[in-house]
């Protein structure tokens, strides 16, 4: 069963295409205006192991909030529906990753449940010409979409780069073992309650 999704979204604010496989190679294709965005985004694809296409065209004139939102809650749609039943995952994962000074720790749980907890403080207000704050934003559409629920803790940094970039390989890394088929749950949903 292959586990891909092609999601489009289409708002007076953004145009935004978002096509996912969960059992790729780590290859992405980022066009969205964002390139600090798409940097953080290529680390997610190639430490999750999943293709990640997305074109992104939004309103950047003004700033590029809707655009990373509207990211994220595409991304989001495409997981869930590529995710399907949920069947035979793991549905728990985490992540420690550091890069010189910082040390970030990401947890999900695809729980069908949305909740975000983030606790990342950035030292600047921009890295490359993104807004640190819209990462947040980012994360909270792709959360509500998904159905999972995520902790992201930026636990050491210094560097504003480094804090962004630990953040995103976790979640990749965490995305990567949460998705995996687990062979003793071949079949089986991952709850007691019958349902995520």
């Amino acid at each position: 069963m292959q586990r891909t999704a092609e999601i489009e979204r289409n708002t007076l604010e953004t145009r935004i295409t978002v096509a996912i496989n969960l059992d790729g190679a780590g290859d992405s294709q980022l066009d969205t205006g964002l390139p600090f965005l798409e940097h953080m985004l290529d680390k997610v694809a190639r430490h999750g192991m999943i293709d990640l296409n997305i074109l992104a065209k939004g309103d950047l004139h003004i700033d590029g909030h809707h655009t990373a939102e509207d990211i994220g809650i595409t991304l989001g749609q495409a997981m869930a529906q590529a995710v399907g039943d949920k069947k035979g995952i793991r549905r728990y994962g985490h992540a420690y990753v550091p890069l010189d000074e910082a040390l970030s720790r990401v947890v999900i749980d695809f729980s069908g449940s949305p909740g975000l907890d983030f606790h990342v403080d950035f030292p600047r207000a921009s890295i490359g010409g993104f807004d640190t704050e819209l990462f947040f934003e980012f994360f909270q559409g792709f959360v509500n979409h998904a159905g999972v629920t995520l902790h992201i803790d930026a636990l050491r940094g210094r560097n504003a780069h480094h804090i962004a970039e630990t953040v995103f390989k976790a979640f990749g890394r965490a995305l990567r073992m949460a998705l995996e088929p687990d062979p003793r749950m071949s079949g089986i949903l991952p709850s007691t309650k019958g349902s995520l």
